[in-house]
């Protein structure tokens, strides 16, 4: 008989698999101890509590995820995934190095800021699609949805200690010294993908280089009703509400006049919604379309909490349903979209998602950062409220659609559809032996 919990660790089996984990993690740490900084660095030392600022820097960070989206989709399905891996998180913790150094040594301006930012989000653009579709060469597909699941649950975890442990380095050394420990953290993942066992690996299929392969990624989405709501949905999230830094930033100093340990604190407390959320989608065998529809209501509804909580703890509380909510709708849309979308395809899909959930935030977050500037914290979280109810309303439609189309007899539950070869025709992906009918 299983121990009652091994299904939710049951990617671990894998050495591959627990080798990566263990190196991602030391990183992940290191990036929230970085993100933390900059944004106390930029809200509270470059500027005065200037949350547009703050706003503008999430826009240069997150934009290249939709300005480079014609190549990221491309280097994910052509290139070899590890070694691709390897030269962004190597990228990543040079530019980590140099904005230490910059910050350490009393020079750093907004300017500086505005370009490393934008240098790491041109980097990311590049690594977070492979990083997402490299996870079913670690598991294959029979363990995707655990491992997607894991993979955030370890995120998560280091988003519980990176801030509360940066707003420590904060007011004792500076902001510069968490810049430096995150350069210094990447050493653990180049060590983890240069010590993998290649020959254990489950490579996806490699598409084959030819013209309009992007714009190929374009017509399988859109022939895709589910894909194209799930995308829908993430751009109102991703856009409006994914705006953590400037909303915690805004309430911990605008409103609850918290120091940077305080700060780091809230950042903390809302990743232990973010494990939970996590940890719920790791016990799981196969993900659901109900699940975006609870996660993006749950997300509105704890927005708007937030942004009604008279308290430093009470508002605290509300983060921690933010994160739980935030947790099960990005898992949800990641293991939906990579199960049920051909192998050769998921680089481009994965970069559209990708791209979606996280270009919208050139859009978003000035906006959030004028309306938190100009009419208070409160009505931003206000934005992300709304944000959440209308991607609930996307999922609501997409399944009374499904609700109302007359069901045929199957032998075999479905995990999701697949589109192949641009036909309009849905092929129903079992589980059974991965057959298909």
């Amino acid at each position: 008989m299983k121990p009652p919990f091994a299904s939710f660790f049951r990617s671990l089996r894998g050495f591959n698999y627990r080798l990566w984990v263990g190196g991602a993690f030391i990183s992940n740490v290191g990036t929230w101890m970085q993100r933390t900084a900059q944004d106390w660095l930029v809200f509270t030392q470059l500027t005065h509590h200037d949350a547009s600022a703050a706003g503008w820097v999430m826009a240069l960070q997150f934009g290249p995820q939709l300005l480079l989206l014609p190549w990221t989709g491309f280097a994910a399905d052509h290139f070899n995934q590890r070694k691709l891996l390897i030269a962004t998180q190597a990228s990543m913790g040079a530019l980590a190095l140099v904005l230490g150094i910059l910050t350490v040594s009393g020079v750093i301006q907004l300017w500086h800021v505005y370009i490393f930012a934008f240098l790491f989000g041109c980097a990311a653009a590049f690594d977070a699609p492979v990083r997402q579709t490299f996870v079913a060469e670690l598991v294959g597909d029979e363990c995707l949805h655990n491992a997607v699941a894991l993979n955030s649950t370890s995120f998560n975890i280091a988003r519980m200690i990176g801030p509360a442990v940066s707003g420590v380095v904060i007011a004792a050394i500076g902001s510069g010294w968490a810049f430096l420990i995150n350069g210094v953290s990447f050493i653990a993942v180049l060590i983890s993908l240069t010590l993998l066992r290649v020959a254990e690996l489950h490579p996806n299929a490699r598409a084959q280089r030819t013209r309009g392969s992007f714009t190929a990624g374009f017509r399988y989405v859109w022939a895709r009703p589910d894909l194209r709501s799930i995308l829908v949905m993430l751009f109102f999230i991703g856009t409006f509400g994914l705006n953590f830094p400037i909303f915690i930033s805004a309430m911990a100093v605008g409103v609850f006049h918290a120091d940077a340990r305080g700060y780091g604190l809230l950042s903390s407390v809302m990743a232990i919604g973010t494990v939970a959320g996590a940890l719920l989608g790791a016990g799981r065998n196969k993900p659901r379309f109900g699940s975006l529809l609870i996660g993006a209501a749950v997300f509105g509804f704890g927005c708007t909490l937030a942004a009604l909580a008279p308290s430093y703890w009470l508002f605290a509380g509300a983060l921690v349903i933010i994160g739980v909510a935030a947790l099960m709708f990005t898992n949800t849309t990641n293991s939906l979209m990579q199960l049920s979308t051909e192998p050769a395809m998921r680089g481009r899909v994965m970069a559209l998602r990708v791209g979606i959930a996280l270009g919208g935030t050139p859009i978003g977050a000035p906006i959030v950062g004028w309306v938190a500037n100009h009419c208070g914290p409160r009505w931003a979280l206000g934005i992300g409220a709304a944000s959440g109810f209308a991607a609930a309303l996307v999922a609501t439609g997409f399944l009374a659609r499904q609700f109302r189309r007359p069901q045929t007899p199957r032998t075999a539950e479905p995990i999701g559809q697949s589109y192949e070869g641009g036909s309009q025709a849905p092929v129903i992906i079992v589980r059974e032996g991965d057959s298909r009918r």
